[in-house]
């Protein structure tokens, strides 16, 4: 009489359980890593293109345009990672008040990390020029293989990305 296999050993399925164990533990930290490493650039890119929007809105307007994170409608230097906010500032006080259009309003950025600006800020005015400052938004990361890195924006109301040495 002839017997068929319709299945696995015991110790096929033991082997190969622990093959798969051997290459997801390889593997599982190496994506934790990649995925902090892509949140952190894709945070970056948000809040560059979140200045590039401010200035060409504010020149598109021809009013002075603010980012800024917002508590209580007004701006503050601090908790940028909680999300920004694009509006024209009609009064140029730094704050969102009624009847002052808002632009952009991005949610709280996925990154673990503290965002900050040296400034209240980042105005621009309708002629694209940073409204006569030079500041640095600072992306400080809780992640230790992260580098920090900072957004500088000219007077002239160009930004530059570049690493920084700590936070």
């Amino acid at each position: 009489m002839k017997h068929t296999h319709d299945g696995f050993t015991l110790v096929e399925l033991m082997v190969t359980i622990s093959v798969a164990s051997i290459i997801l533990g390889i593997g599982v930290p190496s994506l934790k890593t990649l995925m902090v490493h892509y949140q952190s650039a894709t945070t970056l890119q948000q809040l560059r293109h979140a200045i590039w929007l401010a200035r060409n809105q504010a020149i598109s307007y021809g009013a002075r345009t603010t980012l800024c994170h917002l508590d209580n409608n007004s701006c503050i230097p601090t908790q940028w990672q909680q999300g920004v906010t694009v509006f024209v500032d009609i009064n140029g006080n730094y704050q969102h008040d009624e009847g002052e259009p808002m632009l952009y309003e991005s949610g709280e950025f996925s990154a673990p990390a503290d965002i900050f600006f040296n400034r209240q800020a980042i105005r621009f005015l309708p002629t694209g020029l940073a409204s006569g400052m030079n500041g640095t938004l600072s992306y400080c990361p809780h992640d230790d293989g992260i580098a920090p890195q900072s957004i500088k924006v000219n007077q002239a109301g160009r930004i530059h990305l570049s690493d920084i040495t700590d936070c």
